[in-house]
């Protein structure tokens, strides 16, 4: 009698010193983008001072269903809006736009809004952003202003000690699991 063989991949945990660390413009102040809007100086201000950087979901390709990880920073500054977040590498999705970004396939940034305060110039079209209050900011393929990009892509520092603690705890629990399925097919096959 043969005995019942089970194969599977052994399960892994992200590396402590791989988290993916990105940073870059989510949007540039003054600059029109593919949909004609021109987002001014101190548009975000409210929107961040209500919801702070871990209010503000971060996103793969501004699908609500993805969420990829959490922004750490966002300001503005002169140039516009900077921030900085991590990518959650225990999610598949993470770790695939990480290699994407780490790669150059992927360097966009794209914010998903409603809009509060705005004044569309008649002459030109072009609708100029006043105030914003902002939901989520994306990694994409295409943002919707062209200069929207990914700067700097960074590891981050060892995890915490109790971080380390806790991935230690769920590997030692899949170890588990595990030994006790081998177990029961052991037992399983004896029966047969």
């Amino acid at each position: 009698m043969a005995l019942l063989e089970l194969k599977r991949a052994s399960p892994t945990l992200p590396h402590t010193d791989a988290a993916g660390v990105i940073e870059g413009y989510a949007s540039l102040f003054g600059v029109a983008d593919d949909g004609r809007d021109i987002v001014m100086a101190g548009a975000f201000t409210r929107s961040l001072a209500r919801r702070g950087a871990k209010g503000v979901k971060m996103l793969w390709q501004h699908n609500a269903a993805e969420p990829i990880g959490v922004w750490t920073s966002i300001v503005e500054d002169a140039k516009g809006l900077k921030v900085s977040g991590r990518l959650d590498l225990s999610i598949a999705r993470a770790r695939e736009a990480l290699s994407l970004i780490r790669g150059g396939a992927i360097d966009g940034l794209s914010i998903g809004f409603r809009v509060k305060n705005a004044r569309t110039d008649k002459r030109s079209g072009l609708r100029r952003l006043l105030e914003i209050d902002l939901w989520e900011i994306s990694v994409v393929t295409f943002p919707m202003q062209t200069l929207a990009r990914i700067s700097a892509v960074k590891k981050a520092p060892l995890q915490t000690p109790q971080a380390r603690n806790a991935a230690f705890v769920r590997l030692q629990a899949q170890a588990a699991a595990m030994r006790f399925q081998h177990r029961l097919r052991m037992l399983q096959s004896a029966r047969l």
